[in-house]
């Protein structure tokens, strides 16, 4: 088990507090000081209160250099337009690929993928690949696409942009991501070593009158297609109004960066088709029970973060995971962030924490 105390950053400069001159004297010694002694004094403070800016200026910079932003780029794999966000390392000593849940909007994960590079010390590339056609333009011309062909997508994105990757591949996969995730391992094991799974969508929960209720709406061709016009409509809006309503419907906690990415691609009627039809083949497929003999054979591979509350990966699956592959690494969440971790920073930056946790503890020998 992880716990969940957090991680202490390094510090990058002296506490400010002993750069600041005492605080001394009265008012009468002020008042009845010599003009040498005052202009000394002057003197003094000037050059305290300078090297003190020099030194948040200094902090400053150290600390834009601690947390590497993300950069944005698009490339075709297997004919599909890919939207894909990565940090890259100078030195990496293993590189991570993370898949996200449904949407598969990368943009949603902005925060954490930076938060988690940084707890990682920065000895970590990181690349987040997204959904095929969960994106902001249309680039497949209306095309629907089920679970397997993204797992098929993401496969072939490991052949086409990681085939030169010396260093250890680590998956990290959110709710349904960690589905593709375990079926990434099955087909890249060589590469792959270690698969952490956020909030696991590995199966379908009976007991759920939610996800009762989205596959009933999935599974109807016609009540996706009233759905996903009724979001799409909200494109009418300017993004400002668009941006007001979202952080007013979905409450205050929700991050900019996931405000921004709900109006950006949600608001899209290819994109919201796109996710309910891959919710309505995902619930065919994760009819299922998991795959234990394969999950058995590749414990030592595999950990899995459970949240308190969360229907998608309820603790049944946990209690059934730890007696069906009892080496597996498993953790609950108990710190009251919710299944979707990405759309807060609270959330995003606990959740970092813990992988980069997780990734240090495994590999202890690359540290």
């Amino acid at each position: 088990m992880v716990g969940h105390h957090l991680l202490r950053l390094p510090s990058v400069t002296p506490s400010l507090r002993c750069l600041l001159p005492p605080i001394g004297g009265s008012i009468l010694q002020n008042l009845y000081s010599s003009p040498a002694s005052s202009s000394s004094r002057k003197r003094r403070r000037r050059y305290r209160s300078n090297r003190v800016m020099a030194d948040m200026d200094s902090e400053k910079e150290l600390m834009k250099e601690a947390k590497r932003h993300v950069n944005s780029r698009l490339c075709r794999v297997s004919g599909s337009m890919t939207e894909v966000m990565e940090i890259q390392a100078e030195t990496p000593k293993f590189h991570l690929l993370f898949i996200p849940g449904n949407p598969g909007v990368v943009s949603f994960y902005n925060d954490f993928l930076e938060s988690l590079h940084q707890f990682l010390d920065g000895d970590a590339s990181i690349t987040a690949v997204g959904q095929i056609s969960h994106t902001t333009k249309d680039w497949e011309s209306g095309k629907l696409f089920s679970l397997q062909e993204q797992i098929d997508h993401k496969v072939e994105f490991i052949r086409q942009e990681l085939e030169s990757v010396k260093v250890p591949i680590i998956l990290v996969g959110h709710s349904i991501g960690s589905y593709i995730s375990l079926e990434i391992l099955k087909k890249c094991s060589e590469k792959v070593v270690y698969c952490i799974g956020l909030y696991p969508f590995l199966t379908l929960n009976q007991h759920s009158t939610k996800q009762s209720l989205i596959g009933k709406l999935a599974a109807s061709s016609l009540l996706s297609a009233t759905a996903s016009f009724l979001v799409a409509s909200l494109g009418l809006l300017p993004m400002w109004a668009a941006r007001r309503l979202v952080s007013n419907s979905l409450g205050a906690s929700w991050s900019d960066t996931a405000v921004q990415a709900t109006c950006t691609h949600l608001r899209q009627y290819h994109t919201m088709r796109n996710v309910l039809y891959m919710a309505m083949t995902e619930f065919k497929e994760l009819a299922a029970e998991p795959d234990w003999e394969f999950m058995r054979e590749n414990q030592s591979k595999l950990a899995f973060l459970f949240g308190i509350d969360d229907h998608w990966g309820p603790l049944q699956l946990f209690e059934e995971i730890s007696k069906q592959a009892p080496g597996t690494s498993l953790t609950i969440e108990r710190e009251g962030h919710t299944h979707g971790f990405c759309c807060t920073v609270a959330g995003s930056v606990w959740v970092a924490q813990h992988v980069a946790t997780l990734i240090k503890n495994r590999f202890t020998h690359l540290q």
